[in-house]
């Protein structure tokens, strides 16, 4: 295998753009930054405390330790699908994104849950320097994810992920090395979730905080050209301005931050480095406030029946520059929810016309 196979590896993972585009090239696996849910992607990609779906697993775990808190009303149980063709901009058939969740309320234990997440890169053409074609591989990426949250007061929840991620982008040999181009690691997600019970709120705010992506490097061909996980920060709040038993009105916001530092020479620092200290201190103090992303969104709600969203997403210019707009609708019928959500952007933006289809059954 020629030297094109290690800049292809690179190209397809720098064609994702996911929730901190600013960091490709720094780090590994960004398919985990892509957002499921066509709830949340209706309203901005915003989630962090607005979490009572099976999608809690990825936005903020903490969020299934509140979804069966009456059982005369909560379902015990929940599945949850998504479907996204991505990067519509490209028309590649075969690029397309897949999540499923689920959650299970298990008594004296608490509420446990698990997902997968699956990006399809399609297939690609192996050709050695002179463009010769050598044959064809498929390249994928998935993440197998285990849930468990449970409340530590009546109005504090935790939660907590365990995820194995595999990255596949080719099974042929990469250069010299004769090694193939894939990778195995893991990482953990931590989860909190606080509805302040003061009286001014009136039970009617959610703060969020997840941690997701926490693990080791994942190394593809050279450990020591090891890249870090994209390891990023979460917090959100969730505020339900209006509620007279039929119509609600619902604003949520987050911002995010991935906690991930790499230096010119190729090396980064570890997980541990990156998240408590020098994702915080490198750089003038004004690049690392323009590193976080910000997220806003509306849902008003008819009883359970109809939704209607609408959301923004912002990002600096030094640091990816994608801006957004968001609109979704969902439909609610006995057990059954369908949810829809689009992205407005520039006609050259690569997630421009990106639609999300969802399908939860509670039961």
């Amino acid at each position: 295998m020629k030297r094109f196979m290690m800049f292809l590896s690179m190209a397809i993972l720098m064609l994702i753009p996911m929730q901190q585009l600013f960091a490709q090239g720094e780090a590994a696996v960004p398919f985990l930054l892509i957002t499921p849910g066509a709830r949340n992607g209706g309203m901005g990609e915003s989630g962090a405390a607005l979490v009572n779906d099976a999608t809690a697993i990825f936005w903020n775990p903490a969020g299934l330790a509140f979804q069966y808190d009456d059982p005369e009303v909560d379902k015990p149980r929940e599945i949850s699908f998504m479907h996204a063709k991505w990067l519509p901009q490209f028309n590649f058939s075969d690029l397309f994104y897949d999540y499923m969740a689920g959650r299970m309320y298990i008594n004296d234990v608490g509420m446990v849950g698990a997902s997968i997440t699956f990006l399809n890169l399609g297939k690609n053409v192996w050709t050695d320097e002179t463009g010769n074609e050598l044959g064809t591989f498929d390249s994928f990426e998935y993440a197998l994810t285990l849930s468990y949250a449970t409340k530590l007061e009546e109005n504090l929840g935790v939660g907590i992920n365990a995820k194995i991620v595999q990255s596949n982008l080719t099974n042929v040999s990469v250069g010299s090395e004769d090694r193939q181009g894939r990778a195995t690691t893991f990482a953990v997600d931590l989860g909190m979730l606080w509805t302040p019970a003061y009286k001014i709120f009136d039970n009617r705010l959610n703060l969020g905080f997840n941690l997701s992506n926490f693990g080791p490097k994942v190394t593809y061909i050279d450990r020591k050209q090891a890249d870090p996980m994209p390891t990023n920060l979460r917090a959100g709040l969730a505020y339900k301005a209006y509620d007279d038993g039929f119509n609600s009105i619902t604003v949520v916001y987050d911002i995010n931050r991935l906690l991930v530092v790499k230096h010119r020479d190729g090396t980064s620092d570890n997980v541990f480095k990156a998240v408590f200290f020098s994702s915080w201190v490198n750089g003038p103090i004004k690049d690392r406030m323009k590193r976080f992303t910000h997220s806003v969104g509306l849902e008003y709600r008819y009883g359970t029946l109809i939704a209607l969203r609408a959301g923004y997403f912002y990002e600096n210019e030094k640091f990816g520059g994608r801006k957004f707009a968001t609109f979704g609708a969902g439909i609610g019928y006995n057990i059954f929810a369908i949810d829809f959500s689009y992205i407005s952007a520039a006609q050259d933006h690569p997630l421009s016309d990106t639609m999300r289809f969802s399908l939860a059954v509670k039961f």
